[in-house]
């Protein structure tokens, strides 16, 4: 790929990521839809899996559209930090570090989360969190791959 090319495709990560972190602090803290309000009590988890497993045991009562809201939104929330960091920065090309900063990032929204009273600080969050991240890195090293693959194929023919 021309190095043109990799500028651009840069530049435009820098303001998908931008917009996605916009979205993500509002929905994250500011959407009431998703219970986003003050209160007067601190709402966590530590334990883990607790969230996961009521989730999945009482999902009739909870209903389907709010158990995948919850556990597999978590996990695709997170998908486009995993995928869109490594190409805005080619150090952080290492799924590990890619893996951590979801970690960190998941764990640091859910801090501000407990101490701002707003939605509830959970470890099944950040798990889940951390989770899609990950599967980001996995899908922007499938894509690599496949793009890496389509320009070697393009170049025997020329």
């Amino acid at each position: 790929m021309k190095k043109k090319h990799k500028k651009i495709i840069r530049f435009l990560s820098w303001i998908i990521f931008i917009l996605y972190l916009i979205l993500m602090v509002y929905f994250l803290f500011f959407s009431e839809q998703l219970g986003r309000v003050p209160s007067d009590t601190y709402h966590y988890n530590l334990k883990p899996f607790t969230e996961i497993k009521r989730y999945i045991t009482y999902s009739k009562e909870i209903g389907s559209f709010n158990v995948i809201l919850n556990l597999i939104g978590n996990v695709i929330c997170f998908m486009p930090f995993g995928f869109v960091l490594p190409i805005i920065s080619i150090k952080q090309r290492n799924i590990f570090k890619v893996t951590a900063l979801s970690c960190l990032c998941s764990m640091v929204i859910e801090t501000v989360q407990l101490v701002s009273k707003l939605g509830s600080c959970d470890v099944d969050d950040v798990i889940l969190n951390t989770l899609g991240g990950f599967a980001g890195y996995v899908l922007f090293r499938i894509c690599m791959g496949i793009m890496h693959m389509c320009t070697k194929h393009s170049d025997t023919k020329l």
